[in-house]
């Protein structure tokens, strides 16, 4: 991994809803009825009828056309970042041949020329979601959509974009509404896509989409995907700033959410999902995302592969240490909530059960340069201990008690107790779960039944760079590749899984980075400063 500073990974672009309901997207058509067989009676559900828009090329008035550079000006696998007048476009020189695509990418509107450039593809320089610069699908994650792509034309040795004046300003925003062009061939209207659970994994097309169980999102009406590594870095975000998409989302691309909705059991030989209030429901393809759910514990749990448990802040003016929490997986939310708060907060302290935190991850010695660096920023660490109790007074929180003896003043106490996959109404359909309760798939994330398909953190994979081995990455990128290859493969793609997992975290104008798939190590090798935390570490074995 590397640590680099994360500036421009703390930029956010936040769109209003009224602006978000502006942004161009590509309707199917008008909407016809979904009829659900509910015990043999048929309800019928009308989606709203949404005008269908029109190609942009063919207005005239739509379309700006601007000489950009000379044919010279750009060697082979160089970009340029150009400006039509009306926005700006990324231009690309690869083996004598010249692309144009969006220059932003649209999961945090990073600048993609300062992307890497390989192989027909940019790699955003933020997050590493990867781009096809010939059609501009997204191909590597994190990220929701593609980018639009220009037309480009040579005429006396100057290069040309012409482009839709809407399409160069909808970038503007982060979330556009690129057409996927390896999708946009295939036909489902014959295809009712049941979808059952509402994680990033999900983002796949269809006409359906049904709340995991125990979502529920009163407040809104409608219970929306949500970005869940944004609230422990920014715990301030609000609700519009973390859903993955707008209402009008749904709406367009005719995908009808039930929400508050649970289901109890499926019925793989007669494609039926039953529902705890007996609502029934057919599909002819199935996916299942129900991700994870929090793990049964008491405040002290310990866990493998997860730390002691409590994250915590403390009101402005009070006294004492207060006890923050130790995290359940690599991307550490207890450690970004311990860091998001360092500076708000009279005093925040982690509880450990290991030496050193990341440990296992990252080895002793990163792990310490990674606890100097928090200690230096006034976070307080009681390592080797747990929480054994707390205590309230007046219906409030008063006292964490650790294992050691240890008695810290606390006024909020964050748990983070680890998770267990979301898969317990599956026990009795026949579809194959390991020991662990994950759900086990193929290389095209297709369960060992037919036409059922499964994705995110709730699932077991053959992961190629380990030999095909099945494993879990319950990472966020790993979650979008996962709805990828399953959306591919409902629709008969033949698409096989081959991403390198790559996850990344930020705290205190930090950034770490980790490629790959580590399961212990022997040796690690490092390459740069440890002190100043501006290295690269190889974990060997």
């Amino acid at each position: 991994f590397l640590f680099v500073p994360a500036v421009e990974v703390k930029i956010e672009v936040v769109i209003p809803e009224k602006e978000r309901s502006k942004e161009e997207m590509s309707p199917n058509g008008k909407a016809s009825p979904l009829i659900y067989k509910v015990n043999g009676t048929a309800r019928h559900y009308h989606l709203e009828e949404h005008p269908i828009a029109s190609n942009p090329y063919h207005n005239p008035k739509d379309v700006v056309e601007a000489s950009v550079c000379h044919v010279k000006d750009l060697e082979n696998g160089q970009m340029r970042e150009v400006d039509l007048g009306c926005g700006k476009a990324l231009l690309i020189k690869e083996s004598g041949e010249f692309h144009a695509v969006g220059h932003k990418c649209p999961h945090y509107g990073a600048p993609l020329v300062k992307g890497v450039l390989s192989k027909g593809r940019v790699r955003c320089p933020w997050h590493g979601a990867c781009f096809n610069i010939g059609t501009g699908d997204i191909e590597d994650f994190p990220g929701l959509d593609s980018l639009p792509r220009f037309q480009v034309k040579i005429e006396k040795e100057k290069v040309y974009i012409r482009a839709s004046k809407q399409a160069l300003q909808t970038q503007r925003r982060t979330k556009m509404m690129a057409k996927c062009i390896s999708l946009s061939n295939y036909n489902l209207s014959s295809t009712n896509v049941l979808i059952i659970g509402a994680g990033i994994g999900w983002h796949v097309l269809g006409p359906l989409c049904v709340s995991p169980p125990g979502w529920v999102c009163k407040e809104q009406g409608v219970c929306v995907p949500c970005t869940f590594c944004h609230p422990s870095c920014s715990m301030d975000s609000h609700p519009e700033q973390i859903t993955l998409r707008p209402k009008e989302f749904f709406r367009t691309y005719d995908i009808e959410v039930l929400t508050e909705m649970q289901v109890a059991a499926v019925d793989i030989k007669n494609k039926i999902a039953v529902f705890k209030d007996g609502f029934k429901m057919e599909y002819n393809k199935l996916l299942i995302a129900t991700g994870n759910t929090a793990a049964p514990s008491s405040p002290a749990r310990s866990g493998q592969g997860c730390s002691s448990a409590a994250a915590s802040w403390g009101a402005q003016g009070s006294a004492g240490g207060i006890p923050a929490a130790a995290w359940t997986c690599f991307c550490s939310p207890g450690m970004e909530v311990a860091a998001y708060l360092a500076e708000r907060a009279h005093s925040v302290s982690l509880v450990e059960l290991e030496e050193v935190p990341f440990k296992k991850f990252f080895g002793e010695r990163v792990g310490r340069a990674v606890m100097k660096m928090f200690e230096s920023n006034r976070v307080k660490f009681y390592m080797q201990t747990e929480v054994s109790e707390l205590r309230e007074q007046e219906g409030k929180l008063k006292e964490v008690v650790l294992k050691s003896g240890k008695v810290l003043r606390a006024d909020v106490c964050v748990v983070g107790v680890g998770a267990v996959p979301a898969t317990g109404f599956l026990k009795q359909s026949g579809i194959n779960i390991d020991s662990k309760g994950f759900i086990v798939v193929n290389k095209m994330m297709q369960t060992n039944i037919p036409g059922v398909f499964a994705a995110g953190d709730a699932v077991t994979f053959p992961l190629a760079l380990r030999n095909n081995k099945k494993v879990n990455v319950p990472h966020w990128q790993m979650a979008h590749m996962h709805g990828r290859i399953a959306a591919l493969n409902m629709l008969a793609h033949g698409m096989e899984i081959s991403t390198v997992p790559y996850l990344w975290t930020a705290m205190f104008g930090k950034s770490i980075r980790y490629a790959g798939h580590g399961e212990g190590f022997d040796d690690v090798v490092i390459q740069g400063d440890l002190d100043e935390l501006k290295f690269v570490a190889f974990y060997t074995k």
